[in-house]
Formats: C-alpha cells, sequence, structure tokens
C-alpha cells in the first residue's frame, strides 16, 4: 500500500502551478465513463422491448424529474436533464474510490470528490446557475430578497447566500473523504500484521474493507442525491415569488 493520506500525483503546469493531476485524470475518466453510460441507456430506447437497464434507469430518470418539477413546477421542467446528469455524475464521482486503482502506483484513482479541487467546482456551478436564473426570471429585483424581511437584515442574509454553497461542498467532500480516509487506515492495518499479544489484529480487522466498502457505496449513493436535492431547493427559493 504507497497511497498516503492527502497524497497526490501532481502536475506543474507554467501558469497554474501544481495541480492534482490524479484528481484531473480520473473526473475525465468518469466524464468519460458517464457519456458512455448515458449513450448505453440511450440505446435501449432503440429495442421495441422493455429492457432490464431501461426499467432501472428510467425509474431512477423519473424520480429525479418527478422531485423537480414537484419542487419548482412547472418552471422546472428545463433543468430536469440538468440535475439527473448531476445526480449521474457525482454518483459516479464518488464510487470511484471504490477501486484502489493508488494502489497499483497508478496515476488515477481515488474519489475526485474527496478532492476540494473537484467539488468546489461543482458547487459553483450550482451557485451561478441559481444566480443566472434568478435574475433572468426577476431581473434586479430577485436582490430584494437580501433585505427581507428587514433592511436591517442584509448582512444576515448575505452570510446566508455565502454559506449555502460552502455548507454544499463541505457536507459532499468531508463524507467521501471521511469514507477513503478510513478504507486506507484498515488497509495500513492489515498490510502491518500487527499483533497484539497472542491476537492477531490484522487478521482480525481484514473483513472491515469489505464493510467500509459497503458504507462508502451507501454514503456516496446518499450524499449523490443529497447534493441534487440541496441544489432543487436553492434553486426552488431563488425563483420562487415569495423569498
Amino acid at each position: 500500500m504507497h497511497e498516503q493520506i492527502g497524497e497526490h500525483f501532481l502536475w506543474h503546469l507554467p501558469v497554474l502551478g501544481a495541480v492534482h493531476a490524479d484528481t484531473i485524470v480520473t473526473t475525465w475518466l468518469v466524464m468519460a465513463l458517464s457519456l458512455g453510460l448515458f449513450a448505453w441507456i440511450g440505446a435501449s430506447y432503440r429495442s421495441p422491448y422493455l429492457s432490464k437497464r431501461h426499467t432501472v434507469f428510467e425509474g431512477v430518470f423519473n424520480y429525479i424529474a418527478d422531485l423537480a418539477t414537484g419542487v419548482l413546477g412547472p418552471a422546472g421542467e428545463p433543468f430536469v436533464p440538468f440535475f439527473v446528469a448531476l445526480f449521474i455524475f457525482i454518483f459516479l464521482l464518488n464510487q470511484f474510490g471504490m477501486v484502489p486503482f493508488k494502489a497499483f502506483d497508478l496515476p488515477f484513482g481515488g474519489s475526485p470528490t474527496a478532492d476540494l479541487n473537484t467539488v468546489v467546482p461543482l458547487v459553483l456551478v450550482v451557485f451561478f446557475l441559481i444566480q443566472i436564473v434568478a435574475f433572468r426570471r426577476k431581473g434586479p429585483g430577485y436582490l430584494k430578497h437580501l433585505f427581507k424581511p428587514f433592511p436591517a437584515l442584509f448582512p444576515v442574509n448575505v452570510l446566508d447566500e455565502i454559506l449555502r454553497p460552502v455548507t454544499l461542498a463541505a457536507r459532499l467532500f468531508f463524507n467521501i473523504f471521511v469514507g477513503e480516509l478510513l478504507f486506507i487506515i484498515i488497509s495500513t492495518i492489515i498490510l502491518a500484521r500487527i499483533r497484539i499479544g497472542a491476537f492477531n489484529l490484522s487478521m482480525g480487522v481484514s473483513v472491515v474493507p469489505f464493510l467500509i466498502q459497503f458504507f462508502n457505496f451507501f454514503v456516496g449513493t446518499i450524499q449523490a442525491f443529497v447534493f441534487t436535492l440541496l441544489a432543487i431547493v436553492y434553486l426552488s427559493l431563488a425563483i420562487s415569488e415569495e423569498h
């Protein structure tokens, strides 16, 4: 096990300086995987028969679509493709770390969402989408909500507006990072062949990585859903008539 906590393969670029190469490569691999997945799902619509993949993914897409239109109303329909893509992309980013590529010294691997360099841009995309949509719907009058219910609360409302993307990023990052951290710690204990007296600690915890990976899969799925749900809710708060 050569992987260390917080360790990244680096590229040294002329303008940007040191960047996390493994995060970038992994994110691009997940993007390619996402496009392939959507193409594979789209191919099922060419068949006159209803396949299992069609049924499963149709259920997921319909659920997110119903969630978006249920919260946003008819105004949410144009955003359904975005929220579906957002959920699938974050889900795959979260789950990619389950395959231990880095343990084989490959220049990619891990969950990109365990790196703030991925999480922050995702949050900024959602944040600016909300601001742009709100301004297009309401014009400069959108800023009135910062002075409600009393003008004296302007600083508090601005802070609330800023903290929404911050908490959105922190929730996703820490949940995925802690899951990967637990896996690295347990794997290190196993490979270290630790014994405490007659008790072989490394052998005793050998089953734990499988439980952690199951836990990480569950958490990664939930966090992808929570991120998408909160993005929908924040958008609804921005474009609602009474905000």
